[in-house]
């Protein structure tokens, strides 16, 4: 079963960009820092960064079973995988 991943614009919460992402009815509130945007996707925007990590997360679990809010760093202490799934997803 593929779920719709929506991204709503984003915002700006200290030296964190933050998302608002929903998934099938739920609401998830995730960051991303422009050093680790920058290290996981170069030239990528933070955006697609964020939805195509959603992705990989729903790839591999429910969406009751993640964080309601959590930045995108912690996703590799769960995932270990996913640094380097992630950097190839998204090559440009």
């Amino acid at each position: 079963m593929t779920l719709n991943v929506e991204v709503a614009a984003p915002r700006r919460d200290a030296a964190m960009t933050r998302f608002t992402v929903r998934v099938d009815g739920m609401s998830f509130d995730v960051g991303v820092s422009d050093s680790d945007a920058d290290q996981l996707a170069p030239g990528v925007e933070p955006k697609e960064l964020v939805r195509e990590s959603f992705r990989f997360l729903l790839e591999r679990e429910p969406p009751e079973s993640i964080l309601s809010r959590f930045d995108l760093t912690v996703i590799e202490r769960y995932f270990p995988n996913y640094r380097g799934e992630i950097a190839r997803r998204l090559k440009r």
